[in-house]
Protein backbone atom coordinates (compact mmCIF):
# COMPACT_ATOMS: atom_id res chain seq x y z
CA UNK A 1 0.00 0.00 0.00
CA UNK A 2 1.27 3.18 -0.54
CA UNK A 3 2.73 6.03 1.91
CA UNK A 4 -1.11 8.02 0.62
CA UNK A 5 -2.82 5.12 1.48
CA UNK A 6 -1.15 4.55 4.97
CA UNK A 7 -1.90 8.44 5.97
CA UNK A 8 -5.19 8.23 4.93
CA UNK A 9 -6.24 5.40 6.41
CA UNK A 10 -4.25 6.65 9.92
CA UNK A 11 -6.20 9.96 9.59
CA UNK A 12 -10.05 7.95 9.31
CA UNK A 13 -8.55 5.69 12.22
CA UNK A 14 -8.25 8.87 14.11
CA UNK A 15 -11.72 10.48 13.61
CA UNK A 16 -13.48 7.35 14.33
CA UNK A 17 -12.18 7.40 18.19
CA UNK A 18 -13.82 11.39 17.61
CA UNK A 19 -17.29 9.46 16.29
CA UNK A 20 -18.94 8.92 19.58
CA UNK A 21 -17.97 11.88 21.51
CA UNK A 22 -19.32 14.31 18.95
CA UNK A 23 -23.00 12.28 19.05
CA UNK A 24 -22.57 12.88 22.83
CA UNK A 25 -22.03 16.32 22.39
CA UNK A 26 -24.64 17.25 20.10
CA UNK A 27 -26.71 15.27 22.72
CA UNK A 28 -25.95 17.02 25.59
CA UNK A 29 -26.19 20.51 23.57
CA UNK A 30 -30.06 18.98 22.14
CA UNK A 31 -30.85 18.45 25.71
CA UNK A 32 -29.33 21.60 27.55
CA UNK A 33 -31.87 23.46 24.58
CA UNK A 34 -34.92 21.70 25.18
CA UNK A 35 -34.64 21.16 28.81
CA UNK A 36 -37.46 18.69 29.55
CA UNK A 37 -37.22 16.25 31.87
CA UNK A 38 -38.23 13.19 28.52
CA UNK A 39 -35.10 14.45 27.02
CA UNK A 40 -32.47 13.68 29.63
CA UNK A 41 -28.79 14.74 29.42
CA UNK A 42 -25.97 12.43 28.68
CA UNK A 43 -25.07 12.82 32.43
CA UNK A 44 -28.02 12.04 33.92
CA UNK A 45 -28.51 9.09 31.39
CA UNK A 46 -25.00 7.80 32.33
CA UNK A 47 -25.87 8.34 35.95
CA UNK A 48 -29.12 6.15 35.67
CA UNK A 49 -27.11 3.54 33.93
CA UNK A 50 -24.62 3.08 36.62
CA UNK A 51 -27.30 3.21 39.34
CA UNK A 52 -29.08 -0.05 37.38
CA UNK A 53 -25.60 -1.45 36.49
CA UNK A 54 -25.18 -2.01 40.91
CA UNK A 55 -28.38 -3.88 40.89
CA UNK A 56 -29.26 -7.21 39.54
CA UNK A 57 -31.94 -6.73 36.89
CA UNK A 58 -29.85 -4.82 34.29
CA UNK A 59 -27.07 -7.69 34.01
CA UNK A 60 -29.95 -10.11 34.46
CA UNK A 61 -31.64 -8.89 31.26
CA UNK A 62 -28.94 -8.10 29.21
CA UNK A 63 -27.60 -11.94 29.63
CA UNK A 64 -30.92 -13.20 28.58
CA UNK A 65 -31.12 -11.05 25.89
CA UNK A 66 -27.69 -11.92 24.79
CA UNK A 67 -28.47 -15.70 25.21
CA UNK A 68 -31.12 -15.49 23.26
CA UNK A 69 -29.69 -13.40 20.04
CA UNK A 70 -26.69 -15.89 20.18
CA UNK A 71 -28.55 -19.15 19.74
CA UNK A 72 -30.84 -17.44 17.08
CA UNK A 73 -27.80 -16.21 15.51
CA UNK A 74 -26.28 -19.63 15.16
CA UNK A 75 -29.46 -21.23 14.24
CA UNK A 76 -30.52 -18.68 11.48
CA UNK A 77 -26.74 -18.84 9.84
CA UNK A 78 -26.60 -22.49 10.13
CA UNK A 79 -29.71 -23.28 8.34
CA UNK A 80 -29.70 -20.01 5.97
CA UNK A 81 -26.31 -21.38 4.52
CA UNK A 82 -27.08 -24.79 4.10
CA UNK A 83 -30.19 -23.64 2.28
CA UNK A 84 -28.36 -21.35 0.27
CA UNK A 85 -26.14 -23.48 -0.36
CA UNK A 86 -28.80 -26.16 -2.00
CA UNK A 87 -30.77 -23.70 -3.68
CA UNK A 88 -27.08 -21.39 -5.05
CA UNK A 89 -25.85 -25.27 -6.15
CA UNK A 90 -28.74 -26.96 -7.79
CA UNK A 91 -31.02 -24.53 -10.01
CA UNK A 92 -33.81 -27.39 -10.01
CA UNK A 93 -34.25 -26.24 -6.23
CA UNK A 94 -33.90 -22.90 -6.75
CA UNK A 95 -36.59 -22.60 -9.16
CA UNK A 96 -38.88 -24.68 -6.79
CA UNK A 97 -38.14 -23.60 -3.42
CA UNK A 98 -37.14 -19.53 -4.57
CA UNK A 99 -40.45 -17.85 -3.78
CA UNK A 100 -40.27 -19.74 -0.48
CA UNK A 101 -37.38 -17.26 0.50
CA UNK A 102 -39.00 -14.58 -0.99
CA UNK A 103 -41.87 -15.21 0.88
CA UNK A 104 -39.86 -15.57 3.97
CA UNK A 105 -38.18 -11.83 3.43
CA UNK A 106 -41.32 -9.96 3.27
CA UNK A 107 -43.51 -11.30 5.98
CA UNK A 108 -43.25 -8.83 8.69
CA UNK A 109 -41.29 -9.76 11.79
CA UNK A 110 -44.71 -8.82 13.87
CA UNK A 111 -46.62 -11.34 11.86
CA UNK A 112 -44.36 -13.91 12.56
CA UNK A 113 -43.82 -13.07 16.47
CA UNK A 114 -47.75 -13.38 17.32
CA UNK A 115 -48.17 -16.67 15.19
CA UNK A 116 -45.34 -18.65 16.99
CA UNK A 117 -46.40 -17.05 20.26
CA UNK A 118 -50.33 -17.83 19.63
CA UNK A 119 -49.29 -21.65 18.42
CA UNK A 120 -46.12 -22.02 21.11
CA UNK A 121 -47.71 -19.64 24.21
CA UNK A 122 -45.14 -17.24 25.39
CA UNK A 123 -42.44 -19.47 25.56
CA UNK A 124 -38.14 -18.77 25.18
CA UNK A 125 -38.79 -21.52 22.52
CA UNK A 126 -41.23 -19.94 20.43
CA UNK A 127 -39.10 -16.46 20.52
CA UNK A 128 -36.25 -17.86 19.30
CA UNK A 129 -38.04 -19.86 16.49
CA UNK A 130 -39.68 -16.49 15.38
CA UNK A 131 -36.12 -14.61 15.30
CA UNK A 132 -34.67 -17.52 12.84
CA UNK A 133 -37.07 -17.11 10.95
CA UNK A 134 -37.00 -13.96 10.32
CA UNK A 135 -33.10 -13.76 9.90
CA UNK A 136 -32.82 -17.06 8.26
CA UNK A 137 -34.24 -16.11 4.63
CA UNK A 138 -31.69 -13.26 4.80
CA UNK A 139 -28.76 -15.53 5.32
CA UNK A 140 -30.26 -18.00 2.51
CA UNK A 141 -30.12 -15.56 0.07
CA UNK A 142 -26.55 -14.23 0.75
CA UNK A 143 -25.10 -17.55 0.18
CA UNK A 144 -27.54 -18.44 -2.61
CA UNK A 145 -25.75 -15.77 -4.19
CA UNK A 146 -22.12 -17.04 -2.89
CA UNK A 147 -22.74 -19.90 -4.23
CA UNK A 148 -23.67 -18.63 -7.89
CA UNK A 149 -20.50 -16.57 -7.78
CA UNK A 150 -17.71 -19.37 -7.59
CA UNK A 151 -14.99 -19.36 -10.29
CA UNK A 152 -16.02 -22.42 -12.00
CA UNK A 153 -12.48 -22.08 -14.12
CA UNK A 154 -10.74 -23.02 -10.22
CA UNK A 155 -13.15 -26.20 -9.96
CA UNK A 156 -12.34 -27.14 -13.28
CA UNK A 157 -8.47 -26.67 -12.67
CA UNK A 158 -8.66 -28.77 -9.10
CA UNK A 159 -10.18 -31.47 -10.98
CA UNK A 160 -7.28 -31.50 -13.81
CA UNK A 161 -4.48 -31.90 -11.20
CA UNK A 162 -7.04 -34.51 -8.86
CA UNK A 163 -6.99 -32.49 -5.68
CA UNK A 164 -9.15 -34.31 -3.24
CA UNK A 165 -12.66 -33.18 -2.33
CA UNK A 166 -12.14 -32.16 1.27
CA UNK A 167 -9.13 -30.33 -0.01
CA UNK A 168 -10.85 -28.27 -2.40
CA UNK A 169 -13.72 -27.56 -0.85
CA UNK A 170 -10.54 -26.45 2.32
CA UNK A 171 -9.11 -24.30 -0.49
CA UNK A 172 -11.24 -23.24 -3.04
CA UNK A 173 -14.71 -23.02 -1.96
CA UNK A 174 -14.52 -21.74 1.47
CA UNK A 175 -12.37 -18.86 0.95
CA UNK A 176 -14.33 -17.73 -2.17
CA UNK A 177 -17.26 -18.02 0.17
CA UNK A 178 -16.07 -16.15 3.44
CA UNK A 179 -16.83 -12.73 2.35
CA UNK A 180 -20.77 -13.86 1.89
CA UNK A 181 -20.72 -15.56 5.35
CA UNK A 182 -18.83 -12.14 6.92
CA UNK A 183 -21.61 -10.15 4.81
CA UNK A 184 -24.58 -12.54 6.61
CA UNK A 185 -23.56 -13.01 9.70
CA UNK A 186 -22.84 -8.63 10.15
CA UNK A 187 -25.99 -8.31 8.45
CA UNK A 188 -27.43 -10.76 11.39
CA UNK A 189 -26.27 -9.69 14.16
CA UNK A 190 -27.57 -6.19 13.20
CA UNK A 191 -31.02 -7.21 12.54
CA UNK A 192 -31.36 -9.75 15.48
CA UNK A 193 -30.78 -7.30 17.99
CA UNK A 194 -33.93 -5.45 17.43
CA UNK A 195 -36.03 -8.46 16.28
CA UNK A 196 -35.08 -10.13 19.58
CA UNK A 197 -36.12 -6.33 21.68
CA UNK A 198 -39.17 -6.36 19.59
CA UNK A 199 -40.03 -9.78 20.16
CA UNK A 200 -39.02 -9.27 24.30
CA UNK A 201 -41.59 -6.08 24.50
CA UNK A 202 -44.44 -8.57 22.64
CA UNK A 203 -44.03 -10.93 25.24
CA UNK A 204 -41.00 -12.70 27.44
CA UNK A 205 -40.44 -13.09 31.18
CA UNK A 206 -37.25 -11.08 31.39
CA UNK A 207 -34.88 -9.38 28.73
CA UNK A 208 -33.50 -5.69 27.87
CA UNK A 209 -36.70 -5.37 25.70
CA UNK A 210 -38.99 -6.50 28.28
CA UNK A 211 -37.77 -3.75 30.90
CA UNK A 212 -37.67 -1.46 28.19
CA UNK A 213 -41.25 -1.87 27.71
CA UNK A 214 -42.36 -1.57 31.32
CA UNK A 215 -40.11 2.10 31.33
CA UNK A 216 -42.08 2.79 28.65
CA UNK A 217 -45.19 2.58 30.56
CA UNK A 218 -44.05 4.88 32.80
CA UNK A 219 -42.66 7.42 30.19
CA UNK A 220 -39.14 6.73 31.81
CA UNK A 221 -36.81 8.01 29.30
CA UNK A 222 -33.82 7.36 31.46
CA UNK A 223 -34.71 4.02 32.10
CA UNK A 224 -34.97 3.19 28.24
CA UNK A 225 -31.89 5.28 27.28
CA UNK A 226 -29.93 3.52 30.15
CA UNK A 227 -30.29 0.29 28.91
CA UNK A 228 -30.26 1.27 25.06
CA UNK A 229 -26.06 2.88 25.99
CA UNK A 230 -25.67 -0.49 28.07
CA UNK A 231 -26.93 -2.52 24.84
CA UNK A 232 -25.22 -0.56 22.23
CA UNK A 233 -21.98 -0.85 24.77
CA UNK A 234 -21.66 -4.67 24.40
CA UNK A 235 -23.08 -4.53 20.32
CA UNK A 236 -19.67 -2.43 19.99
CA UNK A 237 -18.08 -4.18 22.09
CA UNK A 238 -19.09 -7.28 19.87
CA UNK A 239 -18.30 -5.28 16.55
CA UNK A 240 -14.73 -4.60 17.72
CA UNK A 241 -13.70 -7.76 19.92
CA UNK A 242 -15.02 -9.69 17.99
CA UNK A 243 -16.16 -8.99 14.12
CA UNK A 244 -13.67 -6.91 12.84
CA UNK A 245 -10.30 -8.88 14.22
CA UNK A 246 -12.12 -12.05 12.61
CA UNK A 247 -12.68 -10.28 9.37
CA UNK A 248 -9.01 -8.90 9.27
CA UNK A 249 -7.94 -12.34 9.80
CA UNK A 250 -9.79 -14.47 7.33
CA UNK A 251 -10.13 -11.48 4.48
CA UNK A 252 -6.42 -9.79 5.09
CA UNK A 253 -5.30 -11.12 2.05
CA UNK A 254 -7.56 -8.38 0.47
CA UNK A 255 -6.39 -5.20 -0.50
CA UNK A 256 -7.19 -2.10 1.82
CA UNK A 257 -9.28 0.58 0.89
CA UNK A 258 -8.57 4.78 0.58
Amino acid sequence: MSETGHKSGAVLGRLEWFSLPLLLLIWQIMAMLVAHRLFPTPVVVFGELYELATQEDLLTDMSKTLGRAIMAFFAAMALGIAIGGTLGRFSRADSLFGNWILIGLNIPAIVVAITCYIWLGLTEFALILAVVINKMPLVAVTMREGVRALDHGLAELAVVYRVSFWRRVQKFIVPQLMPYVLTAARTGLSLIWKIVLVFEVLGSDGGVGFRIGIFFQHFDMKGILAYTLAFIAVVILIEYGVMRPLENRILGWRPARG
